[in-house]
C-alpha cells in the first residue's frame, strides 16, 4: 500500500508526530495527542483492519514510534502512550482477525497484516530498544508496593505485552531461508533481548514471591523464546559429542551413500549401448485403453517400469475436509551463542524458578484465574524443561512440582477435554488436535522422567519412581488413554507427527508396564465395569402399572368407599411407623422434583392395591420431608382432611413410568427395539482385579491399531530409528506374543515390505526386515492349509476373523453372541397356535410359561415366543403378557371371592377355629390379615376378636404355685393371635416377644450370673419410655445406650440379649446402628407390663428360714429396692379397686366360678394384710395385669 492511499486524516495525525533529522528525533508539540488520536483510530478501524494496514505501510512504528521511545523515554507521558500504541500495532494477526480468513479477499488482508508484524519484528532487533524497555521495567521493579501505583503495573504489564507480541511474529520462510547455525531474525531478537539484561529480569519476575500476578506473562514469554529449541540439542550444546551421537550420524550418510549409488546405478542401466533413432512403440497386453483395445506404449521399455496411466492427468482434487493436517514448524538449530544464552538461561530457570512458578500457575489454572488456553503453556513448559532436565544432569528435585500423580491427573484431564473437542466442535479440530498433541508430549516426557527415575543412585528416587508407577498403572483411566488415541486418530486432524509421539509414548508406557509386572508377583488395579439396565421411556398420563387396576373413573368411585373406611379403621386403631417408609433418597440422582412426584404415584399405588394403611403412612411420610406448598397436606390436617387429600391423589392422572418387562433367557429377535422403545442406563461399577499384561496387549489387537501403525511404517525412511523400532515392536508383540500373524496380512503391509525389500538401503532397516520376513513366512505357511487366505490380504481383520482364519471358518458360529435367533418352520407356528388357544384362558397359570413348558424346541425364550405370538396375529402387543409381580392379582376382591367367603364364614362360624378352617378351604389364598380385614369390611364380624381360636381355660391355682407358666387370660391370649395375624406389618415380632413369658430357664440362668444391676437399669429404662410416650405422643425407637461397663457386658451377653428378644426390643439393624432399641410399635402399656415381668425375674437372695425352698412365691415378687415396689404399690390397689368396680363382668374371666369367691376372700384378705409382705403383691400385679389387658 503505497503512502498517497492513506486517509487524510490518518495522515495529518501521523505527520504531527514530528520528524527524524539524522539520528536526532525531534517531535512536534502535539505529538502526545496525535499518539492518542492513532489509538483512537484504531480502536474504530473496519474488519479488514485498514488503519493496521495504512500505518505498516507508512512504517509508522520503524520511523516514528522507535525513535520517540528511545530518544524521549523521560517524557513519561509521552513514553506511555507509545508503549500503549506499539502493544496495540504489534498483536497477533490471529487476534486482530479470530482466525486465518477463508475468504480470498480477507485472507489478503490477513497476509499483509503478518508481513507488518514481521518488519517490526526485524526493527525491534535493536539493543537500544530492549535496553530501553529493561531499564524502565527495572525501575519499576525497584519500587515497593505501596510506592507503586496503578500506572505502573500498567506500565510493567504493556512492556511485557509489547515483549510477547514482538516474540510471537512467526517466521518468513520465504525471506529467511537461513541453515542451521545461522543467525535468523528470531536469534537476533533473542541475542539483543540477552545484552539488555531482559533475560535476569524475566528469571527475577518467575522467581520473586511479590511479583506472582506476572507469572502467566513470563511463561508465555518464555515458551515463545524456546519457540524453535530442541530441548535435548540444547542440553549437550558445548560438549563433545558421544560415540553414539558420531555413530548414527555415519550410519544416516552411509544411508544416504547407499542410495546415491543405487540411483547411478539405475541410470546407468536405463542409457543404451547402441543409439536409436526410434523410441519404438509397443502394446501393453492386458491393459485397456480408452476404448476396446490394449495400450499402445510410446517409450523405450527401460522406461516402461515407471508407466501409470495417470502420467499427463490432472492432479485430482482433495477436498478441504480431507486434506492432511499440516505439519507443525520445523525446529532449526540457532547460532552457538544464541544457543549457549538458551542453555544457562534454561538451567538459571531450573534452579531456581521453576518448581515455584510451575506451582503459581497451576494454581492459577486450577482457580480459572488465567485466560482461555493458557494452560497450553504450563503443558509446554512442563514437557520442555523436564526434558532439558532429563537430557543434561538429571535431579529431579530441580522438577518435583510436576513431578506428581496429580499432574498425570491434570495432563489426562486435559487430553481428554481436547480429544472431546476435537469430536464435537469441527470447525477447530484442527486447533484442538495441536492442543491435543501438546498434552501427549507433556504425558510422554512425564513417563521418560518416571523411567529414568529407575536408574538413579539415590534409593529414595528410585522408591519415589515405584510409587508413581504403582498409582498410575492402577488407575485404569491411565491404561485407557492410549487405546483411545489410537481408535479415534484421525489424520485430517492430527499430523504425522502426532502419531509418531503416540507411537513412542505408548511403546515407553507398555515397556514400563511389563517391566513393573515382571518384577512383581501379581499387580492388582482398579477395573470399571458397565452394567446396562434397561428402562422404559418415561410417558406422561400413563394408566396405573398393576394388571387388574381399574382404568375407568366410574370403577375407582365404586373403590373409595371401601378404601375410606380402611383409613378411618387403621387410623384409629393403629400405630403408623413412619420411619419405615422413606419416601426420599439423598443419595439418588434423581432430582428432588422426580422423587416428589414418585411418590405421590406410590400414594396413589398403594390407594389402587387396597393398602390403606400404606398409603396413609407413605403421605405422613412424605409431608415431613417436602412441608413446603402444603403439597402433602399441613400438619394441622384432621383425619377428615387427610382422607380428603387422598382421594384427590387417588382419582389424579399422574405422570408414571412404564414397568420394564422382565427379561426372558436368550436372543432378542429383530425388530424388538422399535416394540419396546427401552433406552440404556449404564451403571459404573469400580472393582479390583489382577493385572494380566497379556491380557491388556491383547485391546491393542485390532484393525484400528494395525492401521495406525502400518500408516506410520510407510515412512520409515524419513522416521528415525527410534520410531521404527517402536513400530515393529507394537507389530512384534501382536503377532508373536499374541500369536496373531493373520493380523498383519494384508495388501498394503505386503506392499510396504516389497518396498522395503527394493530400497538399497535395506541393510540400515535390519530390524524390519527380519520382521517382514517372518510375517511373510507366517503367511505362506497359512496359504498351505487356507487358500482363502490371499483374498483376506484385501480387508483388515479383528480377531474373531483372525480365528476363523487360522482354525477354520465357522468355528465360531457355536460361540458368537450376535447371531440371530433361528426362524420358526410351520410346524412350530402350528405348536405355537395350538398351546396359545390351549392354554389362553386357564386361570392361575401363565401362558407364556405353559407355552415354553411344552414347546418341543428348548432354544425359544419368553420374548421370543412373545415377539412371535404378536407377529402371528394372536395377541395385540408384547404389553398383554406382563409378568404380574406377587400379590398384586389378588389385592382386590372380586365379587365372586366375596361371596364364597361369606359363605365359609356361616359354614364354619360355630367352630373352634373359624379364620383357619376359611384359610383352609378358601380359593384364592391370601394372608392371614386379608381375610381378617375383609370380614371386617363386610360387616360379618364387629370385632376381629371375634376370629381368634377358642382354647379350654386351665386352672390358675398349680401355675400360681409352681411359677413355670406366666399369668394368661382369654385377653391376653386375644393379643398373641392378633400379633399372629400382623404377619406382614413391621412390629410383629417385636409384639409377639413382650406379650411372651420369662422361661423358668432363663430366670435361673440371669440368678446365677448376677444380672441384677443390668435389670434394674432395663426397668428403669422401659419404665422411663413408656412416660415418656405416654406424655409426649411420641412414637419414635429409641436407643438402649449402657453407661456403665457392667450394663455394656451384660449387653454382649447372650443370655441377656435373649431376654432382651423375648422383651420385644430389636437388635442394632445395620452396620451404623450400635445399640439395641425399644420399637415404636410398643405402647406404653406394654413397656410397664415388661417391666413388671422384670421384676419378676430379677434374682433375689432365698430367705433364711427357708433354705431348700424351690420355686416359691418369692422369687416371683420385684427385685429388693426396685421402684415398682414403692411407685406401683398404692396405684396397683387403688386401680384393682376401682375397675373392680366398673368392670366385674370382665373380672370374672380371670377364674371360674368356683374359684371366683375363693379370689375375693383373698382380695378382702390383700387389703388386710401387711402392704410389705410380698405373697399380696403378687396377687395385685397380677389383678393389675389383668386389667391393663382389659384397657388394652
Amino acid at each position: 500500500m503505497d503512502l498517497y492511499m492513506m486517509n487524510c486524516e490518518l495522515l495529518a495525525t501521523c505527520s504531527a508526530l514530528g520528524y527524524l533529522e539524522g539520528d536526532i528525533y525531534h517531535k512536534e508539540p502535539d505529538c502526545l495527542e496525535s499518539v492518542k488520536d492513532l489509538i483512537r483510530y484504531l480502536k474504530y478501524e473496519d474488519e479488514t483492519r485498514d488503519v493496521r494496514q495504512q500505518l505498516g505501510a507508512a512504517q509508522i512504528l520503524q520511523g516514528d514510534l522507535l525513535p520517540i521511545l528511545i530518544q524521549h523515554r523521560q517524557d513519561k507521558p509521552l513514553f506511555d502512550a507509545v508503549i500503549r500504541l506499539m502493544v496495540n500495532l504489534t498483536q497477533p494477526a490471529l487476534l486482530c482477525f479470530g482466525k486465518v480468513p477463508q475468504d480470498p479477499s480477507f485472507r489478503h488482508h490477513f497476509l499483509q497484516v503478518l508481513s507488518y508484524l514481521q518488519a517490526y519484528k526485524e526493527a525491534f532487533a535493536n539493543e537500544k530498544t530492549f535496553g530501553v524497555l529493561s531499564e524502565t521495567l527495572y525501575e519499576l521493579l525497584q519500587l515497593g508496593w505501596e510506592e507503586r501505583q496503578e500506572e505502573d503495573n500498567l506500565l510493567i504489564e504493556r512492556i511485557l505485552l509489547l515483549v510477547r507480541n514482538i516474540l510471537h511474529v512467526p517466521a518468513d520462510p520465504d525471506q529467511e531461508k537461513n541453515v542451521d547455525d545461522e543467525a535468523s531474525v528470531h536469534d537476533r531478537l533473542l541475542w539483543a533481548l540477552h545484552l539488555s539484561g531482559l533475560d535476569d529480569l524475566l528469571l527475577f519476575l518467575a522467581s520473586s514471591a511479590a511479583e506472582q500476578q506476572w507469572s502467566l506473562h513470563v511463561l508465555e514469554i518464555i515458551s515463545l523464546m524456546f519457540r524453535d529449541q530442541n530441548p535435548e540439542q540444547l542440553a549437550v550444546v558445548g560438549q563433545a559429542r558421544s560415540a553414539r551421537e558420531q555413530g548414527a550420524d555415519v550410519a544416516e550418510l552411509e544411508v544416504l551413500r547407499q542410495r546415491e549409488t543405487a540411483e547411478k546405478k539405475s541410470r546407468a542401466l536405463q542409457r543404451s549401448s547402441r543409439h536409436s533413432r526410434f523410441g519404438g512403440s509397443y502394446v501393453i497386453q492386458g491393459l485397456k485403453s480408452i476404448g476396446d483395445r490394449d495400450v499402445v506404449f510410446h517409450k523405450s521399455l527401460h522406461n516402461f517400469q515407471t508407466y501409470s496411466p495417470d502420467v499427463g492427468k490432472d492432479a485430482r482434487y482433495v477436498p478441504r475436509r480431507r486434506q492432511l493436517a499440516q505439519e507443525p514448524t520445523l525446529q532449526r538449530r540457532s547460532a552457538l551463542n544464541v544457543r549457549l544464552f538458551l542453555r544457562d538461561f534454561c538451567s538459571e530457570f531450573l534452579e531456581n524458578c521453576y518448581n515455584r512458578l510451575m506451582g503459581l500457575v497451576k494454581d492459577h489454572l486450577l482457580r480459572e484465574k488465567a485466560q482461555q488456553h493458557d494452560e497450553t503453556y504450563y503443558l509446554w513448559a512442563l514437557a520442555f524443561f523436564m526434558t532439558f532436565n532429563r537430557a543434561s544432569n538429571f535431579r529431579p528435585g530441580l522438577v518435583s512440582e510436576t513431578l506428581s500423580v496429580r499432574t498425570f491427573h491434570f495432563i489426562e484431564q486435559n487430553l481428554t477435554n481436547y480429544y472431546e473437542m476435537m469430536l464435537t466442535d469441527r470447525k477447530e479440530a484442527v486447533s484442538w488436535g495441536r492442543r491435543m498433541h501438546l498434552a501427549l508430549k507433556a504425558y510422554q516426557e512425564l513417563l521418560a522422567t518416571v523411567n529414568k527415575m529407575d536408574t538413579h543412585a539415590d534409593e529414595a528416587v528410585r522408591e519415589s519412581s515405584r510409587i508413581i508407577k504403582n498409582n498410575v498403572f492402577y488407575i485404569m483411566e491411565y491404561r485407557e488413554l492410549f487405546l483411545t488415541l489410537f481408535r479415534k486418530f484421525d489424520e485430517t486432524r492430527q499430523p504425522r507427527s502426532y502419531l509418531c509421539d503416540l507411537v513412542e509414548t505408548t511403546h515407553l508406557f507398555l515397556k514400563m508396564l511389563e517391566r513393573f509386572c515382571r518384577n512383581r508377583g501379581n499387580l492388582m488395579v482398579q477395573n470399571k465395569r458397565r452394567r446396562k439396565k434397561k428402562k422404559k421411556r418415561a410417558r406422561t398420563q400413563a394408566p396405573a402399572s398393576a394388571g387388574n387396576v381399574p382404568h375407568h373413573p366410574e370403577e375407582m368411585e365404586a373403590m373409595w368407599p371401601a378404601l375410606a373406611e380402611q383409613l378411618k379403621h387403621c387410623a384409629q386403631n393403629s400405630e403408623l411407623l413412619l420411619d419405615s417408609v422413606v419416601p426420599f433418597d439423598a443419595a439418588s440422582e434423581v432430582p428432588v422434583e422426580e422423587q416428589r412426584t414418585e411418590a405421590m404415584v406410590r400414594i396413589q399405588d398403594s390407594l389402587l392395591a387396597g393398602q390403606a394403611p400404606e398409603a396413609l403412612t407413605l403421605l405422613r411420610s412424605a409431608r415431613e420431608v417436602w412441608p413446603e406448598g402444603d403439597i402433602f397436606g399441613s400438619p394441622e390436617f384432621s383425619l377428615e382432611e387427610e382422607i380428603e387429600l387422598l382421594r384427590q391423589i387417588f382419582s389424579a392422572p399422574l405422570p408414571r413410568q412404564q414397568e420394564p418387562e422382565e427379561q426372558g433367557g436368550g436372543e432378542e429377535e429383530e425388530g424388538e427395539e422399535e416394540e419396546e422403545e427401552e433406552e440404556e442406563l449404564q451403571a459404573v461399577q469400580v472393582l479390583e482385579k489382577e493385572f494380566n499384561f497379556l491380557d491388556y496387549l491383547r485391546r491393542f489387537a485390532c484393525s484400528a491399531v494395525v492401521k495406525a501403525y502400518v500408516l506410520l511404517l510407510q515412512n520409515y525412511q524419513k522416521n528415525s530409528a527410534h520410531t521404527n523400532h517402536c513400530v515393529v515392536k507394537m507389530l512384534h508383540r501382536l503377532a508373536h506374543d499374541l500369536k496373531m500373524e493373520a493380523l498383519l496380512f494384508q495388501i498394503s503391509l505386503f506392499s510396504l515390505f516389497n518396498r522395503l525389500f527394493s530400497d538399497p538401503a535395506a541393510g540400515a532397516y535390519k530390524e524390519l526386515v527380519t520382521f517382514a520376513r517372518y510375517v511373510l513366512a507366517k503367511f505362506f505357511a497359512l496359504t498351505e492349509v487356507n487358500r482363502k487366505a490371499f483374498v483376506e490380504l484385501l480387508f483388515w481383520k479383528n480377531t474373531a476373523v483372525v480365528r476363523e482364519m487360522t482354525e477354520g471358518y465357522g468355528s465360531l458360529d457355536a460361540e458368537s453372541s450376535n447371531r440371530k435367533p433361528p426362524k420358526w418352520n410351520p410346524e412350530e407356528e402350528k405348536q405355537l397356535r395350538e398351546l396359545y388357544l390351549a392354554y389362553k384362558d386357564v386361570e392361575g397359570e401363565d401362558v407364556i410359561d405353559a407355552i415354553l413348558t411344552h414347546l418341543n424346541t428348548t432354544t425359544r425364550s419368553r420374548k421370543q415366543v412373545i415377539n412371535h405370538l404378536v407377529r402371528l396375529g394372536l395377541a395385540d402387543s408384547i404389553k398383554d403378557f406382563q409378568r404380574q409381580r406377587k400379590g398384586i392379582n389378588l389385592v382386590l376382591w372380586t365379587e365372586e371371592q366375596e361371596l364364597e367367603l361369606q359363605r365359609l364364614f356361616e359354614e364354619f362360624q360355630g367352630s373352634d377355629d373359624v379364620l383357619g378352617n376359611i384359610m383352609k378351604n378358601i380359593t384364592a389364598k391370601r394372608s392371614r390379615a386379608r381375610i381378617v380385614e375383609k370380614l371386617l369390611s363386610l360387616g360379618l364380624v364387629a370385632d376381629r376378636r371375634e376370629l381368634h381360636k377358642k382354647r379350654r381355660r386351665k386352672p390358675v391355682a398349680p401355675s400360681l404355685l409352681d411359677g413355670t407358666d406366666s399369668l394368661k387370660d382369654p385377653d391376653q391370649e386375644d393379643l398373641e393371635e392378633d400379633s399372629e395375624e400382623d404377619e406382614e406389618g413391621p412390629g410383629a415380632e417385636a409384639a409377639q416377644g413382650t406379650e411372651g413369658h420369662i422361661p423358668h430357664s432363663l430366670r435361673q440362668i440371669l440368678q446365677e450370673e448376677d444380672f441384677s444391676g443390668p435389670v434394674l437399669w432395663l426397668q428403669n429404662c422401659l419404665i422411663r419410655i413408656a412416660d415418656d410416650r405416654e406424655e409426649d405422643g411420641c412414637t419414635q425407637a429409641v436407643p438402649l445406650v449402657p453407661l456403665t461397663e457392667e450394663n455394656e457386658d451384660a449387653m454382649e451377653n447372650p443370655d441377656f440379649q435373649k431376654l432382651l428378644r423375648k422383651l420385644g426390643l430389636r437388635p442394632p439393624a445395620s452396620e451404623q446402628e450400635s445399640f439395641w432399641r425399644v420399637p415404636a410399635k410398643l405402647k406404653p402399656v406394654q413397656l410397664r407390663r415388661a417391666a413388671a415381668s422384670l421384676g419378676q425375674a430379677g434374682p433375689e437372695p432365698q430367705s433364711a428360714d427357708h433354705p431348700e425352698q424351690g420355686p416359691s412365691m418369692e422369687k416371683l415378687a420385684p427385685v429388693p429396692g426396685s421402684p415398682v415396689v414403692a411407685r406401683k404399690r398404692k396405684i396397683d390397689l387403688e386401680s384393682a379397686e376401682r375397675e373392680a368396680v366398673k368392670k366385674p363382668q370382665k373380672l370374672q374371666l380371670l377364674d371360674s366360678d368356683g374359684e371366683q369367691e375363693k379370689d375375693e376372700s383373698e382380695n378382702k384378705d390383700l387389703t388386710d394384710s401387711d402392704p410389705g409382705s410380698p405373697e399380696p403383691l403378687r396377687f395385685h400385679k397380677r389383678r393389675r395385669f389383668l386389667i391393663e389387658d382389659e384397657d388394652d
